[in-house]
């Protein structure tokens, strides 16, 4: 165990799997105290235990990041577990099917509140902490979606995420922008990433554990367009997470980092 984020408290949204998971891992074994946060209670529990077995402090709180009463409460929790909090990782999300103009008002919404709104509420309810801490580190996750276009021809042969998630992600890089605008005064660093083919429960056709290691959703586009064969994997992210939290990115502010193996154009 190195001690890059040693005596630091880690909120991590959506910790309970994937890119989440790693990130928990990853932090923990750096020395932070980790609190996972997720709806899905039973799995979240696993990977504090998971961290606890591999030397790490973790903790886990149930929350609905769209639902504002279980945020507030979830962060009221979090900030009396180990007495402050020093960053905060806004990984919770997910997407829809449908497209374009046939996604409904609901799922539209619903898509929106949990990536976007979801967001928000954990930064504004985190942030008079950061604040007391006399600063930290918040780390959105956002989409190649926020930035990427499409051609009819990739859309009809690659498919594409639903046009809410699109939104909603480039919704976070605006926020991101805006919150490091506001934090800098208090010490507040804020950053996002742009995951793109990375290998997690909820982007894989078939079970990362398959024999040829399931499937990307988008696996042909990126194999289309990306530089660096193959997938990522969520410690990928974790590594990048990691950087953006810690003092060695001190220097870097307000910007979201593509992790994605190069993909070299924004069609």
């Amino acid at each position: 165990m190195a001690d890059t984020l040693s005596g630091k408290v880690a909120i991590i949204t959506g910790g309970n799997s994937g890119i989440g998971e790693g990130i928990g891992r990853a932090f923990a074994a750096e020395g932070a105290k980790v609190i996972l946060m997720a709806r899905r209670e039973q799995q979240g529990r696993a990977v504090a235990a998971r961290i606890q077995e591999e030397g790490g402090t973790a903790t886990f709180i149930a929350c609905d990041v769209s639902a504002v009463a279980s945020v507030d409460a979830a962060v009221a929790a979090a900030a009396k577990t180990y007495g402050a909090v020093d960053i905060l990782i806004n990984n919770a999300g997910g997407g829809g099917g449908g497209t374009f103009p046939d996604e409904s008002t609901e799922q539209f919404n619903r898509i929106v509140h949990l990536n976007l709104m979801g967001t928000f509420y954990m930064s504004r309810a985190v942030w008079p902490h950061l604040i007391s801490a006399g600063g930290g580190a918040v780390v959105n996750m956002s989409s190649l979606a926020a930035q990427r276009g499409f051609s009819p021809r990739m859309l009809d042969e690659f498919g594409v995420a639903s046009c809410s998630y699109y939104a909603a992600k480039a919704g976070v890089d605006a926020l991101t922008r805006f919150m490091a605008g506001v934090g800098g005064k208090h010490n507040i660093r804020v950053n996002g990433i742009r995951p793109g083919q990375i290998m997690t429960p909820g982007a894989t056709r078939g079970t990362i554990n398959d024999a040829d290691g399931g499937h990307h959703v988008f696996e042909s586009m990126f194999d289309f367009a990306q530089i660096v064969k193959g997938p990522g994997y969520p410690e990928d992210v974790a590594n990048l997470a990691l950087f953006l939290a810690s003092e060695q990115s001190r220097f870097i502010n307000g910007e979201t980092v593509n992790i994605d193996g190069g993909v070299a154009a924004k069609l």
